[in-house]
């Protein structure tokens, strides 16, 4: 794969995941509602606030560098959604085992392209800063490491179905970061 290819790639994928975050985010506002948990509502209200900022830059960048966008959208917002709902319908902590899942994911995803944009920062393609795609990136995962470790202070290891649970949505996750890089 071309240089440039990889970097749209990156910069469409990143773009599908925190829509992604964002919906999963929007259906556990609306069931935290529902069940009227104004404790666990705070905690993903700022957790929601820091994935619109990554959304927002990503849509920038793709924008901005003409990237087309996974057309995997409608899917990712009804499945996102879907998964946040139900999630924290059934559980505050089933809520917070999503998350947990969800970051530790993409913790992996972002380290990965943390080391690729490393080792290319001489490349200058398509007028992107590499180094501000870099940082952006390594803020955003870093971000993304405190809203799993506030999952685990908010007991997602104590949800009976932690692990097949868990396992469940970090392949979910997987697979919609490789189908988000291609389609």
């Amino acid at each position: 794969m071309d240089f440039e290819k990889k970097l749209h790639e990156i910069i469409r994928v990143d773009h599908a995941g925190e829509f992604g975050a964002k919906v999963i985010y929007n259906g556990q506002i609306v069931a935290l509602k529902l069940k009227k948990d104004e404790e666990t509502l705070k905690l993903v209200e700022h957790m929601k606030k820091q994935e619109d900022v990554h959304f927002d830059y990503f849509n920038e960048e793709i924008k901005k560098h003409k990237i087309r966008p996974t057309v995997l959208h409608p899917v990712w917002k009804l499945g996102g959604f879907a998964l946040g709902f139900l999630t924290a319908i059934i559980d505050k902590k089933a809520a917070m085992v999503c998350t947990t899942a969800v970051e530790e994911t993409i913790d992996k995803h972002y380290q990965e392209q943390i080391e690729f944009l490393e080792k290319s920062e001489q490349n200058q393609v398509n007028q992107i800063n590499l180094e501000n795609l870099k940082n952006k990136i390594q803020k955003f995962r870093d971000e993304e490491l405190e809203h799993r470790d506030i999952a685990y202070e908010n007991k997602a290891a104590e949800f009976s179905a932690y692990t097949p649970l868990s396992a469940l949505i970090k392949s979910t996750v997987k697979v919609a970061i490789t189908l988000s890089k291609k389609i």
